[in-house]
């Protein structure tokens, strides 16, 4: 009888932790989003939680198809770009991990140094609100502009005030500019893009912010679900020291934890 009740408690409690665990849906961008994700989906799986990762190419739909309720959750973005988000959105979306930084670098096809860039050089950088201020911070790290407010990560390409080349500044979807580089002399590109178009950000890029960069890349969810017992083992997950050690060792640099 003794051992029956052990047994019985037992499938209770296992049955207890299924009903706890269960099915979230994350959105990702490829790299090194996804990769991360497909990381932590074993382990996910050993506490009864499936993980669906569904990849998208651009940085709106995202926040779209959580807020939605869609998908449970996403990652793919930044606290700034979130805040610009949700105030340009009207959406309600909040940050539950911090898990790494991909520092924002420039590229060329053309050039192996900024102090080859010609004047009139055809620039270009995203065209969302806070990696196109983030684009041009850089620039103005470099001394190629200067910008009306010096710290603004919502600057603008209006916010030039010096420009000693005269290089022309455009501003394009995101996902385009690794496309676009043999088209232009410069190309600010997010490392997520710049990855999975074969590029190394620390080998390649000509200028790379430094591993001080505020821009932590978070998963993000509703207010609503951010105290989810799934969400939380995810962003637990995502915070163990074997994706820290996964990240050191396959981005090199690249993507740096950020816990």
């Amino acid at each position: 009888m003794k051992k029956l009740l052990t047994a019985l408690a037992a499938s209770a409690a296992l049955t207890a932790a299924a009903a706890q665990a269960g099915e979230i849906s994350v959105a990702a961008t490829a790299v090194p989003h996804a990769e991360l994700l497909e990381f932590v989906k074993p382990a996910l799986a050993k506490e009864g939680v499936e993980l669906k990762i569904k990849v998208f190419t651009d940085y709106v739909q995202p926040n779209v198809q959580v807020a939605e309720d869609r998908l449970d959750a996403n990652f793919f973005q930044h606290q700034p770009y979130l805040n610009e988000f949700n105030a340009s959105r009207g959406t309600d979306l909040v940050s539950i991990a911090g898990v790494h930084v991909e520092p924002f670098g420039a590229y060329s096809s053309k050039i192996k140094s900024l102090t080859e860039l010609a004047d009139g050089a055809q620039v270009v950088i995203p065209n969302d609100a806070t990696n196109g201020g983030r684009a041009l911070l850089l620039l103005q790290k470099t001394g190629l502009i200067k910008l009306k407010d010096a710290t603004s990560i919502t600057a603008t390409v209006k916010d030039i005030v010096e420009n000693p080349k005269n290089i022309k500044v455009r501003e394009l979807e995101a996902a385009t500019l690794p496309r676009v580089l043999n088209q232009v002399d410069l190309a600010l590109i997010n490392t997520n893009y710049a990855l999975e178009a074969g590029l190394n950000p620390t080998k390649d890029a000509l200028v790379i912010e430094g591993d001080d960069s505020p821009y932590v890349n978070i998963l993000v969810t509703t207010s609503a679900k951010k105290d989810n017992a799934d969400l939380q083992r995810l962003a637990k997950a995502l915070h163990s020291d074997a994706v820290k050690q996964f990240i050191v060792e396959k981005y090199k640099g690249a993507v740096v934890p950020a816990f």
